[in-house]
């Protein structure tokens, strides 16, 4: 059947494979325009209930029409608008006030753009996590089930890639388990450490909503409390620019980056196993492992890991450089580098972590070898 003139389309454009050929669909949202645009939706209601309760005169039918409007996007009116005011945050809350009409003088009310914008990035890393380590505790669980069953299979040891004393199949299973533990603590460390940019104002002082409270402090602070409250963190940075700091950046991806090693390391284990003919990843029954020679078995789904892996552990140089050159309270030319780097570290270690739990249910062991 000949392709649609809009499949021609999509197959006209680049499109990351990262998301039309690895990732899960999960994850692949939580990234998504749609998430991210509701979030910011959720943010502006959050700032509205909250200034209502502390005495702003914001009406419960303003709150009401915004909270029925909270997924109802026109992403080509955005588009439009953003087009026409190069303002992606304005756009949106025009596009926004467009729906709410009774509501549009209270959207973004003494907020600055990274109200939005910071605190959402920030909402969908811990979301990030959140993905990530029910994947990792599950690889894991199935590593130490291999390793229990093969716990007294003798295997002949390497050290500089030349041969040592025996080992087990299972021991050395538990150096991949172990590296595996150490970057779950690290990531639950770096979901755990994270908090919410809060309720900041342009340059970190909160003058627009002092302003707004006649320079009542406890209201300003008070404020800052409940919006933190309403987006479910316990905490929010002390002190921020009109950004939070963008070494927290630096944190993320670093944990990202050393699971990325400790992954690469395994499947490199598995992929010179597999030459040596003691261990195989999975090989299905229709598989080709290659077109000129198909008696073949490639590693593929290792070399897979591997070759994401290693792209995975240089992202990690994006978010330190952005830190470096941030001056005082902010500088632009961190957006576009974090929309790609952010997104991608998270993408490449959901597509691993699948990839390995596939490798490691189906890990086939030759024990005359």
């Amino acid at each position: 059947m000949a392709a649609t003139g809009e499949e021609r389309d999509v197959m006209a454009r680049y499109r990351s494979p990262l998301v039309s050929r690895y990732a899960s669909a999960e994850m692949a949202y939580n990234f998504s325009e749609r998430k991210k645009f509701s979030t910011w939706r959720r943010l502006w209601l959050y700032l509205a209930q909250a200034e209502k309760s502390l005495g702003l005169p914001i009406t419960d039918e303003q709150i009401q029409e915004m909270e029925a409007n909270l997924d109802n996007i026109d992403f080509k009116m955005a588009a439009e608008e953003e087009k026409k005011l190069r303002h992606d945050v304005m756009a949106h809350v025009h596009t926004f006030a467009h729906c709410c009409p009774k509501a549009a003088a209270i959207i973004h009310l003494g907020a600055t753009s990274c109200y939005v914008g910071d605190n959402t990035d920030l909402i969908v890393l811990r979301d990030g996590f959140n993905v990530l380590l029910p994947k990792l505790a599950r690889v894991i669980s199935r590593l130490a089930d291999f390793a229990e069953k093969y716990a007294d299979m003798p295997a002949l040891g390497f050290t500089h890639y030349q041969p040592a004393q025996l080992t087990t199949v299972g021991k050395r299973c538990c150096l991949w388990i172990q590296d595996l533990c150490m970057d779950l603590q690290s990531l639950e460390r770096a979901r755990d450490d994270l908090r919410f940019r809060g309720v900041k104002g342009t340059t970190g002082t909160q003058a627009s909503f002092l302003q707004l409270f006649e320079g009542d402090h406890s209201k300003v602070e008070e404020l800052d409390r409940l919006v933190t409250e309403k987006a479910g963190f316990e905490r929010a940075y002390m002190v921020t620019g009109q950004t939070y700091s963008r070494k927290v950046d630096i944190g993320v991806l670093a944990v990202l980056a050393s699971l990325g090693a400790s992954i690469h390391k395994i499947c490199t284990d598995i992929r010179l196993l597999a030459n040596l003919k003691e261990i195989e990843e999975p090989f299905e029954k229709d598989q080709i492992g290659s077109s000129a020679m198909p008696y073949k078995r490639n590693p593929m789904r290792s070399e897979r890991c591997c070759s994401l892996a290693r792209h995975l552990m240089t992202l990690v140089m994006d978010p330190l450089q952005t830190a470096a050159v941030q001056w005082f309270e902010r500088t632009l030319d961190d957006s576009a580098n974090r929309r790609v780097c952010l997104a991608e570290a998270f993408l490449t270690a959901d597509i691993i972590l699948a990839t390995l739990q596939n490798i490691s249910e189906g890990l086939v062991v030759y024990p005359k070898v």
